[in-house]
């Protein structure tokens, strides 16, 4: 089993039902070991759309990567998700942040992801599980990148 880093993020519908749904969809392919806090974030990329609700999991997989992405595109599409334009707005969102050390990349995929270190929404959630977590590319841990980008607008999501 290879340990593994998702971020799973919504903006439509009942945003906490959807990643609820996502995390259940994911078994048993994929095992879910721990969560993050569900944090509200603002859009990224294009702004004008309601705002998003992101998490991360920690989980175990012994799918290849990708067999691992093909496995987590259909699940977005069996969620709702529907093919729009890029940073829109979506049902749920489900993207590879590292499996294990592995540093990969093909015309389809590219591990770490690629943008990672950019994106607050994605080092906060991930610094709860990870902090001491080294990106195997850019050799810093979650808390350092973390360290150097804009995170006022991200809070912890309460019902």
């Amino acid at each position: 089993m290879t340990k593994i880093y998702l971020a799973l993020g919504t903006n439509l519908g009942n945003r906490l039902a959807n990643l609820r749904d996502a995390i259940n969809a994911l078994a048993p392919d994929v095992t879910v070991l721990r969560e993050s806090t569900v944090y509200e974030t603002p859009p990224w990329g294009y702004t004008d759309q309601p705002a998003f609700l992101n998490m991360v999991v920690e989980a175990e997989t012994s799918l290849h990567p990708r067999a691992l992405l093909d496995f987590l595109k259909k699940r977005e599409e069996e969620l709702g998700r529907v093919k729009n334009f890029r940073y829109g707005p979506r049902h749920i969102d489900l993207d590879i942040l590292f499996y294990d050390d592995l540093a990969y990349e093909d015309e389809r995929l590219q591990i770490p992801h690629p943008r990672l270190h950019e994106r607050a929404f994605v080092l906060v959630p991930l610094n709860d599980l990870a902090p001491n977590l080294v990106h195997p590319i850019l050799g810093k841990d979650v808390k350092s990148l973390l360290s150097v980008v804009e995170r006022d607008e991200i809070h912890p999501f309460s019902v």
